[in-house]
């Protein structure tokens, strides 16, 4: 069987700066912005001729953090508490034997002065994260209302998200520079990002968005966002 190399097309300009706390599928977080930014030779303006008429687009890229780990033949997904295995290809596992990830993006942009920059919101890419191939999204063709999702269907209830008198001051004087951060940081955190199996009242997380440090803990009221500060 032949093998194939992949040469990306463009780099990932992201609010998310770590893997921990990014969405666990695309369009969780409407308000997460993206920024692809197309490499020589692809960074033509010809290239993306009639990309505009589309709302949304596909993104094939490459889960380059964990690539060096190889794949597994059973991991654990999220779902299922972190606890339960299943194989690799009923997930969407970025522990794959190929690291190709796919995504869906809403189309908010496309930016030809200077090279070719394709703002894009809701993506759940990392910062940094190589893309090798962009295509339209088809409503007519790509959504499918009668599909089952399985063990991954999204029955759960969002997770109350509220700011201590600390981090709801600081985001006021974030809010003329980061308009959506507050409306990010309520997004990611209603999934719930904290592992399965993570019960602990008195644990403090932190999450990398912009170049904010977040830290929030979880109650029996839900996430309480403690503090905002600069990385």
């Amino acid at each position: 069987m032949s093998a194939w190399t992949l040469q990306p097309i463009g780099v990932i300009e992201s609010c998310f700066k770590e893997k921990f706390a990014i969405p666990r599928q695309p369009g969780l977080c409407p308000s997460a912005e993206a920024t692809l930014i197309l490499q020589p030779p692809f960074d033509q303006a010809d290239a993306v001729r009639g990309l505009e008429q589309f709302s949304h687009v596909w993104l094939m890229f490459i889960f380059h953090e964990t690539a060096a780990q190889g794949w597994r033949p059973t991991v654990r997904p999220p779902k299922l508490g972190g606890n339960q295995r299943v194989g690799v290809f009923a997930t969407r596992s970025t522990f794959r034997p190929n690291p190709i990830g796919l995504s869906v993006a809403k189309l908010a942009g496309i930016d030809t002065r200077d090279g070719v920059r394709i703002h894009l919101e809701g993506a759940d890419l990392l910062d940094g994260t190589p893309v090798v191939d962009l295509k339209p999204y088809l409503g007519y063709a790509d959504a499918l209302p009668t599909a089952s999702n399985g063990y991954a269907d999204a029955g759960e209830a969002p997770l109350p998200v509220r700011f201590s008198l600390e981090a709801d001051a600081e985001l006021m004087q974030l809010d003329l520079a980061y308009p959506k951060l507050r409306a990010l940081i309520v997004e990611v955190l209603a999934q719930d990002p904290r592992p399965g199996y993570a019960d602990d009242p008195e644990r403090e997380y932190g999450m990398a968005l912009y170049r904010f440090n977040i830290k929030w803990c979880c109650d029996a009221a839900g996430a309480l966002v403690t503090t905002i500060r600069a990385l």
